[in-house]
């Protein structure tokens, strides 16, 4: 009997070439399994070749959901026969085109970050790059060589963002929320990883969070709440810009979590300077490399991996705004420490411990 020995290689499961095809079907009995032989088949058969179809128009086709079909395609593109690019879509291995940074890109960036790691990054894909910190002197005739703009610091005053919008010059808002719904945007998935640490904090024994964020900005502090809703309905969250985290200790709260780095690094050293020991310091955002001096631990995305997505969205616009969520990953620095007086653990419902962190956002 001749069987197949290539699971690992290939992910599949081993398949008896001698056994009937009803029992090979059983084999291939989970849904997504059978779409991905079929995706094979159109793939190696030629009927697909360069770019595959849209996902939506790829579902419809194969009568899947898009999470069932999202699985095959990343199945197949773990294998070597696809590629997937956040922005660009998927295409037969070997057929991508190559991202073009095509014209010269404006980058709108505070004085803090004119000279950061992700425009660095940005620079490589795109020499001809300029930033601008000065807006008084964006003027129609000083736009005219650019063919993007990208905002990294959401300081460029509204009366600029609307003249970009109207001189329909392609707008990318990186790290922070779009202001206008004709932005394309690439940003860390905040709302997810900051509920994730007030989870962590929590957990902890931790019942006062404070969502450091500079002011107008509230997305940190919407997701410390949701995560007290759903694990300690007792805990308070408040929200404070770096200036203010002196008088939050003062006033007994140890348990910060930051909207990035940078800020992340302020609090540390007001910490530093306060009788208050065991406060817990947590951040999330755009680290400036895998070797990154990392102030506290945290969920971050390398400023490559943010890089890389705005070169692929501006490489092949789409049609509409698009929103681009980049997913953080765990960084543990030993920051995350329970208070002094910790109170007793939280007792999770069948259902909670179900939920995990899949069901963080629901």
């Amino acid at each position: 009997m001749n069987i197949q020995t290539n699971t690992i290689a290939t992910g599949r499961p081993p398949v008896d070439a001698d056994a009937p095809a009803d029992v090979a079907e059983v084999r291939l009995s989970y849904k997504f399994q059978r779409l991905r032989e079929k995706l094979r088949e159109a793939v190696t058969g030629g009927e697909f070749q360069g770019k595959l179809p849209g996902e939506r128009q790829l579902a419809k086709r194969f009568g899947v959901n898009a999470k069932t079909l999202s699985k095959a395609l990343t199945d197949l593109a773990a294998e070597g026969l696809l590629d997937r690019s956040i922005g660009r879509g998927t295409f037969v291995k070997g057929s991508a085109p190559a991202p073009a940074a095509a014209g010269r890109w404006l980058v709108l960036a505070d004085a803090a970050s004119a000279d950061s790691a992700l425009v660095r990054r940005l620079r490589l894909a795109n020499p001809e790059l300029v930033v601008c910190t000065d807006f008084a002197q964006i003027r129609p005739s000083f736009l005219s060589p650019f063919s993007a703009v990208l905002d990294l610091c959401g300081a460029a005053p509204e009366s600029v963002v609307r003249d970009l919008v109207v001189r329909n010059l392609p707008l990318v808002a990186v790290g922070h929320e779009p202001r206008t719904f004709a932005m394309h945007c690439v940003v860390p998935d905040e709302m997810l990883a900051g509920t994730k640490l007030g989870r962590d904090l929590l957990f902890a024994g931790h019942r006062r969070l404070v969502a450091v964020e500079a002011p107008g900005r509230h997305a940190l502090t919407q997701a410390l709440r949701q995560a007290a809703a759903r694990y300690a309905p007792d805990a308070t969250v408040d929200a404070c810009a770096v200036a203010e985290v002196p008088t939050l200790l003062r006033d007994g709260a140890v348990a910060f979590v930051c909207e990035s780095p940078a800020a992340a690094r302020q609090v540390r050293a007001a910490i530093a300077g306060h009788a208050t020991a065991d406060v817990a310091l947590a951040a999330v955002g755009t680290t400036a490399g895998p070797d990154a001096d990392l102030p506290c631990s945290g969920y971050y995305v390398d400023c490559a991996a943010v890089a890389d997505a705005v070169v692929g969205l501006l490489a092949d616009p789409p049609a509409r705004p698009t929103t681009l969520w980049l997913t953080c990953e765990w960084a543990d620095r030993g920051t995350i420490v329970p208070p002094d007086a910790a109170p007793a653990p939280i007792e999770l419902s069948a259902a909670q411990r179900a939920v995990g962190y899949a069901g963080l956002l629901s």
